[in-house]
């Protein structure tokens, strides 16, 4: 079946995830700077998890770019990523609400894991499905990049009981891995 439904299907879940993250930013209550201080740690949550949706919204855009079609199981690796992806507003406001308390922040950590490892599976039907000599298996090669997210995903929720501190660390750089676009997709779009 053709991959056109599943793209805007996935584009509208992310819409919506997005949307409903920004609904749980409040307004301040006060004119001045000060009544923006009490709100930092829902900003900075909401930050980060904005940036995440938008990582994995860009590699979803450039990995169903690459792959002529889809099946049954692929759909249903797809909802899977997509079910963990929209629990990101509940684990983001659950640690911006508790100012990045060591539970929250794991929280945020296995949910971060989940949707990597969901991610990966995806990788693995997509790969399934056009076999090892298309352009979409040769763009993720090996896919190095995800599986070191996943460990350092574990490592920040494990290190959060050390101190929460190290658990966001991690967190932040994952994202900054990621956040440079991925060009494995777009260098064989191109050739």
């Amino acid at each position: 079946m053709g991959k056109g439904r599943v793209e805007a299907f996935t584009d509208g879940v992310v819409a919506i995830i997005i949307t409903i993250m920004v609904l749980e930013l409040k307004v301040p209550h006060g004119e001045d700077f000060s009544a923006l201080l009490p709100l930092w740690p829902i900003f900075l949550s909401y930050v980060l998890s904005f940036i995440y949706v938008g990582i994995y919204w860009n590699n979803l855009h450039n990995m169903f770019h690459t792959v002529q079609r889809v099946d049954g199981r692929v759909l249903w690796a797809n909802l899977h990523l997509l079910f963990w992806l929209s629990l990101m507003p509940a684990t983001t406001a659950f640690m911006g609400e508790n100012h990045f308390a060591p539970v929250p922040v794991a929280v945020y950590g296995v949910g971060l894991a989940l949707c990597a490892f969901a991610y990966y599976v995806l990788v693995v039907e997509l790969r399934h499905l056009h076999g090892a000599d298309t352009t979409f298996a040769k763009a993720v090669g090996r896919d190095r990049k995800g599986k070191i997210s996943l460990a350092i995903y574990i490592a920040g929720v494990l290190l959060t009981f050390v101190s929460q501190w190290i658990g966001v660390a991690l967190y932040v750089a994952v994202a900054m891995i990621w956040f440079v676009p991925d060009k494995r997709f777009e260098r064989l779009i191109e050739k």
